[in-house]
């Protein structure tokens, strides 16, 4: 059911403009060649929107077997793929293999904060294990992740027959690889947007984060002042404050900013669906980088003040969980629930010969919120990994935090997938794409700042009392030494497991069979064709 409705979507979108000027009837809906028909027609308000019904019997069947009933099992993987597809499959298995993957962090993580807070030269195992943590559970991920897109049919997926994507535009003309017409757009007034426009635009942002955490900075010196001179019960909830306010306006900076960066790939008019997501998280991680890790590293690396980043990472990472739940979670299932009750109050007043049962469902699943795609899901699970892997051995719980976090998340999801959105037209993939990429430039991040995090204590600065450059020789060593060994681990474990490389080769031995066959074919009537003429000749 989800490849049939990706089917009929790709063939709505790809319905492009030839000679047509107008949508017929409607003037104002102007179209030129290579336009998106379809597209035009939504923003012209011709379309108010379209989207699959839920199956509700098979909706009612995954819902048992998936969330309703609050038990310790893997997901069931293959009945989501089915109903919802690859892409939303893919994601809540990247999900439950992370949460599992955290598990033994917040194992380790626990005694280490119980029994050796404050000793740092201890936490060298610890960020040890962390850098050999992070780089198996990608390359597992990527093994995983090979097993169910082959099962599935989407592990080879060739970019070059990618169609353009419904937004992209430009002047008719012809694909010189498949020989079809679409639009072509000049790659050169491309880059001009992106580097005269995009990337200014971001670094101004960036700037404008920058001065926002050293506002948070002054509160953080108010509150401290203020706890000295009283020292009181509230001086003490006072200390915590800034932190808290400064969490909430990192969400709001970072929700704000998606909106702005979305507007801005769109308007940079990328061909292709995959390069338009590539430069949308490209700008979305850039951002969200700097406004949730910079004061972290402000306090670790210019202040010195271990306390307060301990302080600072827990209430960041805990409050963005809980703001996170509420809004992505909570906030919508209620006001679903709010809007169910309004329709089915409205639809009392419908005459008695009307299918009450479809009205019913249209109405209600088109007052449904729309999802808008996995990319908040992954962005949320990326920087919790940033807040687990860049200071671990600051604080160890965070990896705690993290899995209660994401055990609550896999039930809200599905909660969120099956009774609060629309369902989602399912778009096809062989694995999490370029975020891939932005896991592995993290764990390589945590390396080097666990290295210098380890360098600063004093446990470690007391072995060398006479010379610092024979302890920053030593730290930059052992960080080389240990991303050597995180690069020999990606490289002798392999992308593919053996079963799938197997399956792989066979596949292409008998794809080439198949073509020799046919060869052999054509090469046979062609020679019985020749004969049969010789012989009318003679």
């Amino acid at each position: 059911m989800a490849e049939r409705q990706y089917v009929i979507k790709r063939e709505l979108e790809h319905l492009r403009a030839k000679d047509e000027t107008m949508i017929p009837g409607y003037p104002q809906a102007k179209l030129y060649p290579g336009k998106s028909i379809f597209r035009r027609a939504l923003t012209s308000k011709i379309l108010v929107r379209m989207y699959p019904l839920h199956d509700t019997e098979k909706l009612k069947k995954l819902s048992q077997i998936w969330y309703r009933h609050m038990k310790p099992a893997y997901q069931p993987l293959d009945d989501i793929r089915q109903y919802f597809g690859e892409t939303i499959a893919i994601y809540f298995g990247f999900l439950e293999f992370f949460t599992f993957a955290l598990i033994p962090m917040a194992i380790i993580g626990i005694p280490y904060y119980l029994f050796a807070w404050e000793d740092y030269d201890k936490y060298v195992l610890f960020a040890t294990f962390n850098l050999l943590w992070s780089t198996v559970i990608l390359e597992v991920w990527k093994r995983f992740c090979a097993y169910w897109a082959f099962h599935w049919g989407t592990l080879i997926m060739k970019k070059e027959f990618e169609e353009p994507r419904p937004g992209f535009h430009g002047v008719l003309g012809k694909n010189p690889v498949t020989g079809r017409e679409e639009p072509t757009y000049s790659s050169l007034r491309r880059q001009m947007r992106i580097y005269l426009v995009s990337l200014p635009f971001v670094c101004l942002c960036l700037y404008f984060s920058l001065y926002v955490m050293m506002v948070y900075f002054d509160l953080e010196n108010w509150a401290m002042a203020y706890h000295g001179e009283h020292e009181s019960q509230f001086s003490n909830i006072m200390l915590y404050v800034p932190s808290i306010v400064y969490a909430i306006v990192i969400e709001i900076m970072n929700r704000i900013y998606r909106y702005a960066a979305e507007f801005l790939t769109s308007w940079e008019n990328h061909r292709l669906e995959s390069t338009f997501q590539n430069h949308l998280i490209l700008k979305v991680l850039v951002f969200n980088f700097l406004n949730c890790f910079a004061s972290l590293f402000y306090i670790a690396f210019v202040l010195h003040d271990m306390k307060l980043l301990r302080q600072s990472l827990a209430t960041l990472l805990i409050t963005s969980q809980i703001i996170n739940q509420f809004v992505e979670a909570l906030l919508p299932y209620w006001l679903q629930k709010r809007n169910s009750k309004k329709v089915k109050k409205s639809l009392k007043s419908l005459k008695e010969d009307v299918d009450l049962t479809l009205v019913e469902q249209v109405t209600l699943e088109g007052n449904m919120g729309t999802y808008v795609g996995t990319f908040d899901d992954y962005l949320e699970l990326f920087l919790q990994f940033g807040y687990v892997s860049l200071f671990s051995c600051v604080y160890p719980l965070a990896a705690v935090f993290a899995v209660l976090n994401n055990v609550t998340e896999i039930y809200s999801d599905a909660l969120k997938m099956c009774q609060v959105f629309k369902r989602p037209f399912s778009v096809p993939t062989a694995n999490i794409g370029v975020w891939q990429l932005a896991f592995e430039t993290m764990s390589v991040i945590s390396v080097v700042t666990n290295c210098a995090l380890i360098g600063m204590s004093p446990q470690v600065n007391a072995f060398f009392p006479d010379s610092s450059a024979d302890l920053i020789l030593w730290v930059v060593g052992i960080e080389h030494v240990l991303l050597a060994l995180k690069f020999i681990l990606t490289f002798v474990i392999p992308d593919l497991p053996r079963e799938i490389q197997i399956k792989l080769a066979r596949l292409e031995f008998e794809s080439m069979e198949a073509l020799k066959q046919q060869q052999m074919k054509l090469t046979d009537e062609s020679l019985t064709e020749e004969l049969e003429a010789d012989d009318a000749d003679s």
